[in-house]
């Protein structure tokens, strides 16, 4: 009898001790506490390779997150075929991958969820026509799984605008996380129609705290943008030398947004994350001017500005358009006998206008506005109507100089490095 307890006990032991393994290799890294499902949105091979550095990172966590979709979303250049680029070198690198963690997935399913989003600017509804990109968020959400569905966006609104103008009902499931910002400047009528008509979407809007990842911090000796990739990227795997052909510092802007699933608590925006810490978002900033603005007039800087600008309803022009700086936004034809134009400033300074029209009543008008940081007590007035919107913390104990909320993301500047160096070693024989 003794002799079947201690078989017994010893049985029971080994059980333990394989399942207990088992767990240690399955357990998440930095701090992730659960499977995310992931899908991403990227303008990839469009004029900032910024977008390449941060896929090599996603990939390498690739073990930890269950990613549904990689969407390209780019702004002119840029195609399925840039992520499917770096997918080419994380396969060759997939065999030592494989030796620290065996969830990663293999570069035939990745390429299996990689789709061709929208190619252009939306117009000013907001949404323009389905997508194989945006028809995949729908089916994605669709799917019968209890958890969220992260909307990773590192470029612009499109696609997201038009799965929910599609789909409506997969709102709840949604959890988004976009990068604005620079982006936001050429996404400003997708983002308004997100705004205007799907107001309780559950939003993270960065649009400066994701610069935290490449500005401040410790950035002495290895830690530094420069030294850091050619110290610790730099031959480690395709997927290193990749990451130090597009650019030969880190920039990785969109990488906050992947993060932030990896080190935080993604159900709550409010606290200390690797991808920074957000407030919750007061009324979103807008200006309607049925003229032309002068320098006198004022608007917070990532807001929209609108202008409503009459026109002779017997002489409608075939040509309008803003000129801004390197935009050229075409004007919208509206049912008020007047031409729409909205723009997006990214940067609190003056910005100069210009119109180029057919129509003798617009061309050549000038105009000029002054952009200005948001008050912190903004923060302090979050808006009812937008009840699971976060965005930049605007306290100044938060600004890395003029970038507000980037704080909260540099404060662990050598810790996300630190992970991401030992990820990138995974590479290695």
């Amino acid at each position: 009898m003794m002799n079947r307890l201690l078989l017994c006990l010893l049985c029971l032991g080994v059980s333990v001790m394989l399942e207990g393994d088992v767990a240690a290799q399955d357990a998440p890294v930095s701090g992730v506490s659960e499977r995310h499902r992931v899908i991403v949105l990227t303008d990839i091979g469009g004029t900032d390779p910024d977008d390449f550095q941060s896929m090599v990172h996603l990939l390498l966590y690739a073990d930890v997150l269950d990613i549904e979709g990689l969407i390209s979303s780019p702004f002119g250049d840029g195609r399925t075929s840039d992520i499917l680029r770096v997918i080419d070198c994380y396969e060759a690198d997939y065999p030592n991958l494989r030796k620290h963690s065996e969830r990663y997935p293999a570069a035939a399913q990745l390429r299996s969820i990689t789709k061709q989003g929208e190619t252009e600017r939306a117009p000013y509804a907001g949404f323009r026509k389905s997508t194989e990109g945006s028809n995949w968020i729908v089916e994605c959400a669709r799917r019968e799984d209890p958890r969220p569905l992260h909307v990773l966006v590192w470029g612009g609104l499109e696609d997201l605008a038009q799965s929910l103008h599609d789909a409506p009902d997969i709102l709840p499931k949604l959890r988004v996380h976009w990068i604005g910002g620079p982006n936001k400047k050429w996404s400003a009528d997708a983002y308004q129609y997100l705004v205007d008509h799907h107001p309780e979407l559950w939003m993270i809007e960065s649009n400066s705290t994701y610069r935290g990842w490449f500005v401040g911090g410790n950035q002495s000796g290895d830690w530094s943008n420069k030294r850091f990739v050619a110290s610790k990227v730099a031959g480690r795997g395709k997927l290193g030398d990749f990451f130090v052909r597009q650019m030969a510092d880190i920039k990785m802007g969109d990488t906050p947004t992947v993060a932030w699933l990896l080190h935080g608590d993604p159900s709550d925006p409010s606290q200390p994350s690797w991808g920074g810490r957000f407030v919750r978002a007061w009324q979103r900033p807008t200006m309607r001017l049925d003229r032309m603005p002068v320098q006198r007039d004022q608007m917070e800087v990532f807001g929209v500005l609108e202008l409503v600008l009459a026109i002779d309803s017997n002489a409608a022009p075939t040509k309008a358009v803003l000129v801004v700086e390197n935009q050229r936004l075409e004007g919208h034809l509206g049912d008020d006998s007047a031409v729409h134009f909205r723009f997006c400033p990214k940067a609190a300074k003056r910005y100069d206008f210009r119109i180029e029209s057919d129509s003798k009543t617009l061309d050549g008008q000038r105009g000029s506005i002054t952009v200005v940081n948001p008050s912190p007590g903004l923060a302090n007035h979050p808006s009812a109507d937008l009840p699971n919107w976060w965005t930049d913390d605007p306290d100044m104990k938060s600004s890395e100089g003029p970038h507000r909320g980037a704080k909260t993301v540099n404060r662990w500047r050598e810790d996300y490095l630190r992970d991401f160096e030992s990820r990138l070693n995974r590479c290695l024989p």
